[in-house]
């Protein structure tokens, strides 16, 4: 992507990408509540003629480029580029809109949260090498309607009653966007393993599950899906209740920093622990699980027995 290309891309569009939804419309104004932090009243402002935007708590603004640059605390444009070319393919096929939106207007109308069923949902899930029975424990299925059409895909709440939403086509939030932290019953436990997203999560799942499918202890740590990066700040006061903290994060540099983040704030009093390099040479750990299998599946097709600790060696 080049930086004309990225400038071509809607604010308000790639804001909506990242879960971050307008309070208010003002003619060709949008308001929302600052991305940069917490506050009760909007004071960000997007015009959607110009396509720039304006923070008055930090009395700056400009254009995609300069907005991606503050969420990302990075001045490369190259690696800003490549972050926004990640996010805008899940925005383009549906189309999401704002500017046929009114003030008032919910960006998903028609909204019923059901029991994930959906055939063409599981297939996606399948493809991504998890574990649909596991899927249908943690997540649930959203169907909704945008700009007239109506659309379904897989829910995964958050703690403020939001969801992250993904089918095979895109990726979303029904606001609030928030941090999941899944706590186990009983006695707190003592460690907590950070995801960046919820199919990292379920991708643990499956993979601790295929390791040790009579007890893979799933009940042994809590855990937390930070939903995006971006939300790392908001995952630091939670996570201070725990003695170890596993970190699940991308292999690249926002996974990095977010982590330096988590560093940062605990590394002197909690145990930290990069397990990135489980899947070392992969993206994440979704792209570790795929990889995996299909590594078994051309094992199979000669059948040649998969070595212990090959790439289907998962150990934690």
């Amino acid at each position: 992507m080049t930086t004309e290309e990225a400038k071509k891309i809607r604010i308000a569009d790639y804001l909506h990408s990242l879960g971050y939804f307008p309070v208010k419309q003002q003619g060709v104004n949008l308001w929302y509540k600052s991305p940069f932090r917490e506050e009760n009243e909007p004071s960000f402002k997007v015009n959607t003629e110009r396509e720039q935007w304006f923070d008055f708590g930090l009395e700056k603004g400009g254009n995609i480029i300069a907005l991606a640059a503050h969420l990302y605390a990075t001045e490369s444009v190259p690696y800003i580029l490549k972050r926004i070319e990640e996010q805008t393919p899940h925005v383009r096929p549906v189309s999401f809109s704002f500017r046929r939106q009114s003030a008032t207007e919910p960006s998903f109308q028609q909204l019923d949260i059901v029991q994930l069923s959906s055939p063409a949902l599981l297939s996606y899930l399948q493809e991504r090498g998890i574990n649909t029975a596991l899927a249908k424990k943690e997540c649930r299925e959203a169907h909704f309607t945008n700009n007239g059409k109506r659309y379904f895909a897989i829910a995964f709440p958050n703690i403020s009653g939001g969801y992250e939403i993904r089918n095979r086509y895109f990726k979303g939030c029904i606001a609030p966007k928030e941090i999941s932290h899944i706590r186990q019953s009983g006695e707190p436990r003592k460690a907590c393993y950070v995801f960046e997203g919820f199919m990292d999560y379920l991708s643990f799942l499956t993979l601790r599950l295929e390791s040790c499918p009579q007890f893979p202890d799933f009940d042994r740590q809590d855990y937390m899906v930070l939903n995006s990066v971006a939300n790392v700040s908001k995952a630091l006061y939670p996570l201070g209740s725990y003695e170890r903290i596993h970190c699940f994060l991308d292999n690249d540099r926002a996974g990095m920093e977010a982590l330096q983040q988590i560093r940062k704030e605990y590394d002197n009093t909690r145990h930290i622990r990069d397990a990135s390099h489980i899947y070392s040479g992969c993206k994440d750990l979704n792209e570790y699980l795929q990889k995996r299998a299909e590594t078994k599946k051309q094992a199979q097709s000669i059948k040649v027995k998969t070595p212990p600790n090959k790439p289907g060696g998962f150990r934690l």
